[in-house]
């Protein structure tokens, strides 16, 4: 099952892991050449070219000799599934080259050619390996039906590995354990939730290490990596999560060492900060509740048609919007790349008669193949030429703080009612200018920042994500509550980017407000809404 090529030259959801991590992955579950590996029933999910089998197969034949048992049977136990035919081919050859053997002379049991998801297996003390990543939308549509009916971990969006988990999962024997290197983006995502609630019920996360700032694969890939561990057995000790800087942080790693923090499954964000003596924050609340709106930016499904300087001379004007894209947000300033957007829709939300509009009638009609290409197109055929998302044009002229999806800077822009954005642009309007600019402050301070680390995703880099799901997470103190003196001093301070001065204002205790109390309090609280 391919998913298309990347531009690495590879297929989707086939990445390569590192032998130094592939080692490392089997010393913490035991599975060592010292150890007596005669009976211990391995599974690898995604073979591919043998990354996992061929130290797997070697080990075992070392600790066949250190132990006096049959290495020929033992291969027995040994199981390798993956769904492309090539690299079966290819994952025997090499697994016997390594071995030193005829490929003929291996057990046919131990590589299994199919659909790992749905193929029948006997129970196994360990799963192991690395599951593909493919995005919801590059999944072919038959298999993510299938997927959903067997799965309830596959649900929302999510990526392909989230079923892996759980097939995993089910497979352990009572005392089990899977290790997985994959992307930490279900440990905090919507996608995830079902994921975490299985795992917090069902099983024990023994540790995650967290390899985002790591090399752990052959080629570069933004995978947000981790390895995690998860016993079939309970236990009622906290997890341990480890953060590791390079990769020979990985191979000197050690579970004796402390972890960077325990983590609590009893709550719906495992992430969330605990402190001694310190309680929730008096006077916080969602910027939702306090009469700002977040949104993102239109997506159209066709950029290079929608968008672009050249529409200018090519439909009518009152169709289009000046359109800002995350590329038009400088250090200081918004920098206009001089593009517009094709706005298809009228006033009361139905598409354009384009018999009203011959310029651009005879625009999108020359683009008609590409346009009636799109999934949304091909929902529904009359709609060829809308957009994606439906186009608000009274957006284009709202006060509202652009937030980039992924970016390194700290400085949000506010645009004066200008633009219309693009969708790798979050926005928040609402309320006057004034208040945006203190919202803005509040947002760009370390207060925040660290909230948006431990509820959302952070890219390499350690830049957390500005995504609509993650700042209605956010908690920041009532605008109404803080004096006109704060106010003035932080509306200053934004003007100026001066991060420390914000940070000073924000820390100082007339704005936010420690409530003392007995024992330990979470003081990033996840709000009733955090899964929504």
């Amino acid at each position: 099952m391919r998913y298309g090529e990347r531009t690495s030259g590879g297929v989707h959801g086939t990445v390569v892991t590192r032998i130094e991590v592939v080692r490392k992955m089997l010393d913490l579950c035991n599975y060592r050449s010292q150890e007596n590996l005669e009976g211990i029933r391995v599974i690898e999910p995604a073979a591919g070219e043998g990354a996992f089998a061929i130290e797997i197969v070697k080990r075992l034949r070392e600790s066949s000799e250190n132990h006096g048992f049959c290495f020929e049977k033992s291969l027995e136990n040994l199981v390798f599934c993956e769904i492309e035919k090539e690299n079966i081919h290819v994952l025997r050859a090499k697994v016997a080259l390594s071995l030193g053997v005829d490929f003929s002379s291996l057990p046919l049991s131990m590589f299994i050619c199919g659909d790992f998801l749905t193929s029948d297996f006997a129970k196994c003390d360990i799963v192991i390996g690395n599951p593909p990543y493919v995005r919801h939308e590059k999944i072919p549509e038959a298999s993510r039906t299938l997927y959903k009916r067997y799965f309830k971990t596959f649900t929302h969006r999510s990526d392909l590995y989230i079923p892996f988990f759980e097939k995993g999962l089910g497979l352990l024997k009572q005392t089990g354990q899977m290790v997985y290197i994959c992307s930490n983006r279900w440990m905090k995502s919507q996608y995830g939730v079902n994921l975490r609630t299985l795992i917090a019920s069902q099983y024990h996360l023994k540790y995650i290490i967290d390899l985002e700032d790591v090399d752990a694969f052959e080629e570069s890939v933004l995978a947000y990596a981790a390895i995690t561990s998860i016993s079939a057995s309970e236990n009622p000790e906290k997890s341990s999560f480890y953060k590791l800087r390079s990769l020979s942080d990985l191979i000197n790693f050690s579970l004796e060492q402390p972890p960077s923090q325990r983590l609590n499954l009893t709550t719906k964000n495992w992430f969330a900060i605990e402190y001694a003596d310190i309680g929730i924050a008096r006077k916080l609340t969602s910027i939702v509740e306090q009469g700002f709106k977040i949104g993102i930016g239109v997506a159209t499904g066709r950029d290079g048609v929608f968008i672009g300087k050249h529409l200018i001379n090519e439909v009518e004007s009152e169709l289009l919007l000046p359109i800002i894209t995350s590329k038009g947000l400088a250090a200081d300033k918004i920098e206009w790349q001089g593009k517009y957007l094709l706005n298809p829709f009228a006033p009361n939300g139905t598409l354009i008669d384009l018999q009203e509009y011959p310029k651009a009638s005879q625009y999108l009609r020359k683009h008609f193949a590409s346009l009636s290409s799109r999934h949304v197109a091909k929902k529904n055929p009359k709609n060829w030429f809308r957009t994606i998302d439906r186009i608000y044009p009274e957006l284009h002229k709202r006060h509202k703080i652009l937030l980039p999806d992924i970016t390194g800077r700290r400085f949000l822009h506010i645009d004066q009612g200008n633009f219309y954005p693009h969708h790798n642009l979050y926005y928040i309007s609402g309320r006057d200018t004034l208040s945006l600019e203190v919202l803005a402050a509040i947002l760009m301070s370390d207060f925040v920042r660290a909230q948006l680390i431990h509820v959302g995703n952070v890219m390499n880099g350690g830049y957390p994500r500005w995504q609509s799901q993650n700042i209605r997470k956010l908690r920041i103190p009532y605008l109404d509550a803080i004096t006109d003196s704060d106010k003035t001093k932080l509306v200053l301070a934004y003007r100026k980017n001066s991060l420390s001065e914000i940070n000073e204002i924000i820390n100082a205790e007339r704005i936010i407000e420690f409530v003392r109390t007995e024992g330990q309090l979470r003081l990033f609280d996840p709000p009733a809404d955090y899964d929504q």
